[in-house]
């Protein structure tokens, strides 16, 4: 089994998240985290074909970050 991690981050500039993957190479944005995660699950095995890379056994493992300012 091979295992891609998709870093999931916040642009607050643009107020998007943004998912990378530079393996499979994969990079998404969109304004929902669930609807971003979906995209990037639909589109991986294609870009993964299209790289020659296997999509048998291929698991995407999602890592969310999102930095916030502290309010006093």
């Amino acid at each position: 089994m091979k295992e891609y991690t998709v870093l999931l981050t916040w642009d607050d500039e643009a107020r998007v998240w943004v998912a990378e993957n530079d393996d499979i190479p994969l990079i998404h944005e969109s304004g929902s985290l669930d609807a971003l995660m979906e995209r990037c699950r639909y589109s991986a095995s294609e870009l993964l074909a299209m790289n020659g890379k296997s999509v048998d056994d291929a698991t995407l493992k999602f890592v969310a970050e999102r930095r916030a300012a502290v309010i006093a």
